[in-house]
């Protein structure tokens, strides 16, 4: 089962790892954060010695982003951020697990302070669930 986890912060300044840049992850005590980022690192590890993680990748800032809407009849160009939201798609993480569990129990190292982490399902073209 293929799974996307999407990591969406808002940093400030805009940096990787996106911890390291928010306030509330600053604020915890230096072994909250040394645990936080070693159960990160097994994860990580972990996912690349069972082949579950396919790809992943960090985002440049969404100031940085072209915005491409559909607008009189041709896409329009316009310059990010893509919205006026508190926290931005700061990168993602493809992977490809045995099961839904396994999934969850992956997502839940990657959720931390002033973060959201989303994760979500993929769908092969025609809607079947991958």
């Amino acid at each position: 089962m293929k799974y996307v986890i999407l990591i969406h912060s808002n940093p400030q300044p805009w940096g990787h790892p996106t911890g390291d840049y928010l306030a509330a992850y600053q604020e915890l005590p230096e072994d909250v954060r040394k645990r936080l980022d070693a159960d990160f690192e097994q994860v990580m590890s972990e996912m690349q010695q069972n082949g579950e993680l396919i790809s992943g990748e960090a985002l440049a800032e969404p100031g940085a982003a072209r915005l491409y809407r559909w607008h009189d009849g041709s896409p329009l160009a316009s310059d990010g951020p893509y919205s006026e939201a508190k926290e931005h798609l700061a990168g993602f993480f493809l992977i490809d697990v045995a099961s839904q569990a396994r999934a969850e129990e992956i997502v839940a190292k990657f959720a931390g302070p002033g973060e959201t982490v989303e994760l979500r399902p993929t769908m092969w073209p025609g809607g079947d669930d991958q």
